[in-house]
């Protein structure tokens, strides 16, 4: 169960969209109080003083009735004995561990940082979305207390910021109009906000409004003067100076921005006007947005998933199944990693895509059935049914015997989605990303072509041709930038963390994969980012155990408390070692199930055969060693772009010496 969090507002939780019960108002106190300390723990006693300004007897066993009844809403499922993994005990207090997306207020920081690093046209989406979290003052319920004032005065202020962010965003696309009515409300109530009044003026002045313009500027300088005492700052002055001369300085920006900008309020206006609501031509329109929407960055891939099934539940609707078919089909967005950012999401896609082919007619159109068997692999992604092979096969089938290259692009993604039936097939993947680069770059399928690159980088990276994998990289960095897609140069930044690792520098390796996983907060992409990093710096430690020479880098050492997402069941029995419990390592080692056939497939099956190693597990190392046979030739873990454990090989060769001594392990070298 995902929780997240709300402070932006009234402090409240909710899990799938539906909102927990946080019992008193005790209990919320100390939830926000807990957010407020941002992951740190916070010590019983500081509790305490900041719940009760005269603590009662009891006050710490009250405290600590609080946390067990949170931790009951928050983690109905958790075994009676096992840790919390939310809300933990650390040291002498508790510490809240919500992922990184899971508020609302650190979502709204990220947001807006990432909104100044962004051209305007990307820049504006993000901060509408930034603004729409906020739901009322922040910590609502708290704000007499000492330890809200401080976070809520900064959120506060960082909110008045976004919104004046907002406003220079709009003019620089040309957009005035748009600016002037959340200006007005928001000077109504922060009359002192200078910057603010001078943006106002000067929406006004670029819509021919001179005369409201210099009204506004006049306003100013009264409110200024009655409630602060002061004169407009030099900026306000020299705005009123150069709108009285007409300056040209003033005129909107007159590039392609701009007027791109202009062309969309326009074309959308007369679309809304001219198309029906109910038509079908704007449901089909609206998931062309959808597809496009996907690609350009964090905040468009989160809204494009959450409005993807909308679209295809309307589309069922209407009864036909040929509709629903195109509705599906259009979303032929590239994938590049093998683990769903919505499992849920993805399972409902694929029950639509199956209805649709069971209710198409016997004559359907070979292109939808292609597009929706295409759809079916993408979204059964890391499954062990046969369905998603046998979909990604009857799709590239189809798409070639047509000889369409759009069609053979999106069914070469499946295929490549669905090449993960065991170790070793990188070379395969190889061909899939050589034929994507070609027909991408003979046809104009730009995203595609970046696609193509990027499963090379990873194939490459598997075989330890780095030279090949970096040519690769900068090809998809060329693109990303000349075709606004910033998405690409995430799995590139985190592919040059991988080159540190794989070169022997450990340290420059993890300062990387920390600069990494910073572009990964809002980039929309949990299914990457849930675990990564942890995972990232374990492998870093335990290949830097491995192949330590005159130096004893130490033990590694686990934070089984971190968000180690789908890859916790691969760090707990190395967590279990690194505290000295061996009888229990191994049982959870026994325990563990096959790794997903993904990316990190390899990777995975290393880490158990380094625990086996050192808990002497011969059927453990046995099974390791079956399993990546096929890769021996490979890096483990390199075919993801993003992690390492060293050659496969020396695993296998440890496997093999310690096997070959039937009274004692090896140790790992």
């Amino acid at each position: 169960m995902r929780v997240a969090f709300g402070v932006l507002g009234p402090t409240v939780a909710e899990s799938d969209g539906r909102a927990l019960a946080l019992k008193g108002p005790r209990h919320r106190a100390v939830l926000a109080r807990l957010v407020v300390a941002r992951r740190r723990v916070v010590p019983v006693t500081h509790l305490v003083g900041d719940l009760w300004t005269d603590p009662p007897p009891g006050a710490v066993g009250a405290v600590q009735t609080f946390v067990a009844a949170l931790r009951r809403v928050l983690e109905p499922d958790r075994p009676s004995r096992a840790p919390a993994r939310l809300l933990v005990t650390d040291g002498p207090g508790y510490a809240l561990r919500p992922e990184p997306d899971a508020v609302d207020a650190w979502c709204f920081e990220t947001a807006v940082g990432a909104a100044a690093r962004l051209p305007a046209t990307q820049a504006l989406p993000r901060l509408e979305e930034a603004l729409a979290l906020w739901r009322g003052p922040a910590y609502a319920e708290f704000e007499e207390e000492d330890w809200a004032r401080g976070e809520r005065s900064r959120l506060a202020e960082l909110r008045l910021q976004a919104v004046e962010q907002r406003a220079r965003t709009q003019l620089d696309l040309g957009l005035a109009a748009e600016a002037v009515p959340d200006l007005d409300v928001h000077l109504a109530a922060h009359p002192w906000r200078e910057d603010a009044w001078r943006l106002l003026a000067l929406a006004l002045y670029r819509q021919d409004r001179q005369g409201d313009a210099l009204g506004v500027l006049r306003r100013a300088r009264a409110v200024l003067a009655d409630q602060l005492g002061v004169d407009p700052g030099p900026r306000l002055r020299r705005l009123e100076t150069d709108i009285l001369a007409q300056d040209p300085g003033l005129d909107p920006p007159a590039g392609p921005t701009a007027t791109a900008a202009r062309l969309w309020t326009r074309t959308a206006a007369a679309y809304d006007r001219t198309v029906a609501a109910g038509a079908r031509a704007r449901l089909e329109t609206t998931v062309s947005l959808i597809r496009n929407l996907a690609v350009t960055g964090g905040g468009g891939l989160a809204a494009a998933r959450q409005h993807r099934m909308e679209a295809i539940a309307a589309a069922e609707e209407f009864g036909d199944p040929d509709l629903t078919a195109r509705v599906i089909g259009a979303y032929d967005v590239p994938a590049i990693w093998t683990r769903s950012d919505d499992p849920e999401l993805a399972r409902r896609i694929v029950e639509a895509a199956e209805r649709a082919l069971t209710a198409s007619p016997g004559d359907a159109h070979e292109a939808s059935r292609c597009r929706l068997l295409a759809t079916i692999a993408l979204e059964t992604r890391g499954s062990r049914a046969p369905r998603g092979p046998q979909a990604a096969r009857e799709a590239e089938e189809i798409a070639r015997r047509l000889e369409d290259p759009a069609l053979l692009a999106f069914a070469l993604n499946g295929a490549f989605m669905q090449s993960f039936t065991r170790a070793g097939l990188a070379p395969r993947r190889d061909e899939i990303g050589a034929e994507l680069v070609e027909l991408a770059a003979r046809h104009d399928l730009v995203t595609y072509e970046v696609l193509g690159h990027l499963i090379r980088l990873q194939a490459r990276g598997a075989l330890a041709d780095f030279a090949a994998a970096d040519r690769h990289a900068a090809a998809v960095d060329r693109l990303a930038e000349r075709h606004e897609l910033p998405l690409a140069s995430v799995f590139t930044q985190w592919y040059r963390a991988l080159r540190l690792a794989a070169s022997g520098q450990p340290a420059g390796a993890e300062t990387a994969y920390r600069d990494a996983a910073a572009r990964l907060d809002g980039a929309g992409m949990p299914g990457l980012e849930r675990g990564l990093l942890p995972l990232a710096l374990l492998c870093l430690r335990v290949q830097r155990r491995r192949t330590w020479s005159d130096t004893d880098p130490g033990p590694v050492e686990i934070d089984l408390g971190a968000d180690w997402g789908p890859y916790r069941p691969w760090a707990a029995p190395l967590a279990l070692l690194a505290s000295g419990r061996r009888a229990e390592a191994r049982a959870v080692l026994r325990a563990l199930p096959e790794p997903p056939r993904d990316l990190m497939y390899e990777a995975c099956c290393c880490l158990e055969a380094v625990v086996a190693l050192e808990v002497g597990d011969r059927d453990v190392l046995e099974r390791a060693r079956t399993r990546l046979l096929p890769a021996a030739g490979e890096l483990a873990g390199a075919g993801s772009g993003l992690i390492t454990l060293g050659p496969v090989e020396d695993h296998l060769a440890d496997i093999t010496t310690a096997l070959r001594a039937p009274t004692s392990p090896v140790p790992p070298r």
